[in-house]
């Protein structure tokens, strides 16, 4: 029923009938149409209070909003998604859709379709369980687990990251506003167990220095919970003794070293660190006197019968770690009853917050069917503030994206710093033309393969436009933190731009200008020789990418419509980010520049590429000529000249570093004695044989 009116209020929404942050109550009213009532948009907050009529009364059962209200993190072009949802009053979302985005993957990439489709995984879950992003994790788990995965969207999982951290954010906010969850935090904003603070103590100064809890429960204050009830003063122990404990309760928190360390044996130690997942949490409870923490029969490494835990009312699951070793324990504590259990990451346990235990308490009544009844016992624990580093504003679901691709940051750092070592050092790379080519070939192969179209590490004009977009809409620039490759690479790339200029991206570390290169390569060998452009028509068509450059980025600053169909200048995203899998159109644009290339040396490059021409005006911070040059060089001889295949040496010999692409095959020239005419002809006339005229147009010893 609500679904085909949802999907009208869609079409209306791409027609312009609504905007982000602008919904009107008719708007509403179609998405939520009757037996449910609209009421009126809050005035203390933007939420829609949704109304259920039955026979005698209305009832509020949900309450709709818009994330971009509560929550506008910006997506990949600057620009926040905008969600529509309803959440129940138990705190589950009734609906979730996407009202607008300018997600350039989605955006005539993948389409919106699988955007669509991720969001309606949303649909019944809960804000009391912690919703993370996976692929092939199934999301049907019991409605009252504490973790649940939904699917993500290959090549575009950042951009859904973002989407899940708008929309728990926005919901929380309402959560917290609405439904008691005052105080609750969000799950992506939590403090970090110090690992670095250890002291040696004892059992007396774990107690001392609040690492270890103890609460007692006497017989009189269990028998005080069942008063009342079927099974009150079925305790014949508890009448003799009402002062005597029923249980003494002890918890630690062995995550943190004072306390893991020191009630742990080292091995043990060591081993539970292998055990836990980063984010995980190891929490140690332990019991003595007439009641346990787990039944009998309880099954190792699964979920306690009878031990919850919640932190600020929201439950997290408790795992056993079925955990084989012995504690550090005084004498008569060492026949207690203990387990280990973990809550993993995803429960976004905080180590800052109270944690609220409850230990369930069962008396039966009667021998054929007997009467259960059930009563909770409860007590919290609360870590020292020396223990732990606070929760930031920096500790969002970003980290995941870092932690998760760890091992892919660290071979591109290496590739970098490999690079930079080549580009500082170029003697040993440019001792032969046959190495070089070898080395240059190698790397624009992983450049390609490993940045482009496995780690989708390509740079976009759309980093620029969501950059200016961001600001004029005075939003922070965070959203870039969910695509580590990206930052990385911007990183690398803006310091050398005051060493060696536009350069270093635009000839060794951007896929599609890998892809351009190595289709060049094949094209020569096959026989096709490129076409070389008359040095004014050159000049002519450098500036063409400049223009386009200065268009979109006007349009950033006036219609972000507009800029999502300018950018489409650019191939990449048919070509690098989505492996040419895309409409026709795209298609064959792609396809044209990359053949471009095959009759006019990286002709896209060169030409058209407003990145490039951004790269080029960010190049001017360079501080050094960093290509040797001799007096001799275009006066007269024009040898590197009639080499550069960018064009990026004029005829005074000197380089044009806003052109040039860092191939360094005039520097092979330039050390070569073989190859550089002047250097040729001192050696011959070293030797006593006669020099070789230089030409003015070129020369070849």
């Amino acid at each position: 029923m609500v679904l085909p009116c949802l999907r009208v209020l869609l079409l209306c929404l791409l027609a312009g009938l609504a905007h982000a942050g602008v919904m009107t109550r008719e708007a509403m009213v179609l998405a939520f149409p009757a037996p449910l009532v609209v009421g009126e948009k809050e005035r203390d907050l933007p939420v829609w209070p949704i109304y259920a009529q039955d026979l005698t009364s209305t009832r509020v059962i949900a309450y709709a909003f818009e994330s971009i209200d509560f929550a506008a993190i910006p997506g990949f072009s600057g620009t926040p998604f905008n969600l529509l949802v309803a959440l129940d009053q138990s705190g589950s979302f009734m609906e979730v859709k996407v009202i607008s985005h300018h997600e350039p993957v989605f955006l005539e990439g993948l389409g919106p379709q699988p955007l669509f489709n991720f969001v309606q995984q949303y649909q019944k879950l809960s804000l009391k369980q912690s919703i993370k992003i996976g692929l092939g994790q199934s999301s049907a788990n019991k409605a009252n687990s504490a973790n649940v995965y939904i699917d993500g969207v290959a090549k575009a999982t950042a951009s859904v990251r973002i989407l899940n951290q708008s929309l728990l954010a926005a919901s929380l906010k309402v959560a917290r506003a609405k439904m008691g969850y005052s105080t609750g935090t969000d799950p992506d904003l939590i403090a970090r167990i110090r690992p670095d603070v250890f002291e040696a103590l004892d059992w007396k100064g774990l107690l001392k220095a609040g690492l270890v809890t103890k609460k007692v429960f006497k017989n009189s204050e269990v028998e005080a919970a069942f008063k009342g009830t079927a099974v009150e003063g079925l305790d014949d122990e508890a009448k003799r003794a009402p002062d005597a404990p029923f249980v003494e309760l002890y918890f630690a928190h062995l995550n943190v070293p004072s306390a893991g360390r020191n009630l742990l044996p080292s091995a043990s130690w060591d081993y539970l660190q292998k055990r836990l997942d980063p984010g995980d949490h190891a929490l140690l409870v332990m019991a003595k006197g007439r009641y346990g923490i787990v039944s009998e029969d309880f099954q190792r490494g699964s979920v306690p019968d009878r031990l919850g835990l919640k932190q600020s009312q929201l439950p997290l699951e408790l795992r056993d770690l079925d955990l084989d070793t012995t504690l550090n324990l005084p004498a008569d504590l060492r026949d207690a009853q203990w387990r280990v259990f973990r809550v993993i990451s995803p429960a976004a346990l905080d180590p800052a917050l109270p944690l609220d235990f409850e230990l369930l308490v069962s008396r039966a009544k009667g021998q054929f069917m007997p009467e259960v009844v059930n009563k909770s016992l409860a007590f919290s624990t609360e870590l020292p503030d020396s223990y732990f580093e606070a929760a930031s504003a920096d500790s969002k679901t970003w980290r995941l994206s870092w932690t998760s691709r760890w091992w892919e940051l660290l071979i591109l750092v290496a590739a970098l710093a490999l690079l930079a070592w080549a580009l500082a050092k170029p003697k040993w790379l440019t001792a032969s033309p046959t190495r070089l080519k070898r080395f240059r070939t190698g790397y624009l192969l992983f450049t390609l393969f490993f940045i482009g179209w496995y780690a989708q590490g390509q740079l976009s004009i759309v980093n620029i436009t969501a950059v200016i977009q961001a600001l004029v809409a005075k939003r922070s620039l965070a959203f870039f933190m969910y695509d580590p490759m990206t930052v990385l690479l911007w990183l690398f790339v803006a310091v050398t731009f005051f060493v060696w200029g536009r350069g270093t991206f635009c000839g060794w570390l951007c896929p599609f200008g890998a892809l351009q290169e190595l289709i060049s390569q094949l094209t020569q060998r096959l026989g096709l020789k490129a076409l070389r452009v008359s040095t004014q028509w050159d000049r002519r068509l450098k500036r063409i990418k400049y223009g386009v450059l200065a268009v979109i980025l006007v349009s950033s600053l006036v219609s972000v419509g507009w800029t999502d169909s300018l950018v489409e200048v650019e191939p990449f995203k048919t070509s690098i980010t989505l492996n040419f899998v895309r409409a026709w159109p795209f298609v064959l644009w792609a396809v044209a520049t990359v053949l471009l290339s095959s009759f006019f040396y990286k002709g896209y490059c060169r030409y058209l590429c407003p990145l490039g021409a951004g790269m080029g005006l960010l190049g001017r911070l360079r501080r050094f000529d960093w290509i040797a040059r001799r007096s001799d060089c275009g006066k007269p001889c024009q040898r590197c000249r009639s080499d550069c295949a960018y064009q990026a040496i004029e005829k005074s010999g000197k380089i044009d570093y806003e052109e040039c692409f860092q191939c360094l095959d005039c520097v092979v020239i330039f050390e070569s004695e073989a190859l550089c005419v002047p250097l040729y002809n001192s050696a011959r006339k070293a030797n006593g044989h006669s020099v070789i005229p230089i030409a003015a147009a070129g020369a070849t010893p």
